[in-house]
C-alpha cells in the first residue's frame, strides 16, 4: 500500500473542450432565437402602415421617382408602387371591419361625429412619396371595431407628427 500513488481527480482537456462547445452551441441558439423575435413581422395596422411608409420613402429616394402608397380594403393590405412594380404589405390578423383612409390636410376638410368619435370624411385614394424624400401632406385614419384614431404625417420627414398631450383631457377613472 505504501507504493501506491493516489490518483488525482479532475477534468481532462477533452471534457473541458466539450463543455465549452456545448455552451457555445446553446449561446448561438439563444442569440438566433432572440434575433428572430426582434425582427418579427409587425402585428398592428399602424405598424404595417409605418413599414409601408418607410418602404415607399426609401424606394422614392433610391430611384428618384415618385412612389404611391394606397390601401386595399378587400385584401387588407397596403401597397407601394411606382406604376410598374408594386409591393404589398398585408395586415396580419386584421379586423373584419378594418378601414384605413388617407385624409387631406387642406383647409375646409369635412368631419362628422360618429358615436362620440370625430371621423374625417374627405378622403384621398392614395398618397405620393417624392424622390427628394418628402411626401404629400396627409393624415391617416384607422377605423376598426367601432373605434377610430388619426395620425398626422409631416410632409417634410414623412414621419408621425407628435402632438403634446391635452391639458384639459380627463385623467384616470
Amino acid at each position: 500500500m505504501e507504493g501506491r500513488i493516489g490518483r488525482q481527480r479532475g477534468f481532462t482537456l477533452l471534457e473541458i473542450l466539450l463543455a465549452i462547445a456545448v455552451i457555445g452551441l446553446l449561446a448561438t441558439t439563444v442569440i438566433g432565437l432572440s434575433a428572430h423575435l426582434l425582427t418579427a413581422k409587425p402585428s398592428t395596422p399602424d405598424d404595417v402602415f409605418w413599414q409601408a411608409c418607410q418602404a415607399a420613402r426609401k424606394a422614392a429616394l433610391e430611384s428618384g421617382r415618385d412612389e404611391v402608397l394606397s390601401f386595399d380594403p378587400k385584401a387588407k393590405a397596403f401597397s407601394v408602387g411606382d406604376g410598374t412594380l408594386t409591393k404589398a404589405f398585408p395586415v396580419p390578423a386584421a379586423a373584419d371591419d378594418l378601414a384605413v383612409d388617407f385624409l387631406t390636410t387642406q383647409n375646409g376638410a369635412s368631419a362628422m361625429l360618429l358615436g362620440g368619435t370625430l371621423v374625417q370624411t374627405q378622403t384621398i385614394p392614395s398618397v405620393t412619396f417624392y424622390g427628394d424624400g418628402t411626401c404629400v401632406p396627409f393624415q391617416v385614419q384607422f377605423r376598426a371595431r367601432g373605434a377610430a384614431h388619426v395620425q398626422s404625417i409631416d410632409p417634410w420627414t414623412c414621419a408621425r407628427v407628435l402632438t403634446p398631450p391635452d391639458a384639459n383631457a380627463p385623467t384616470g377613472p
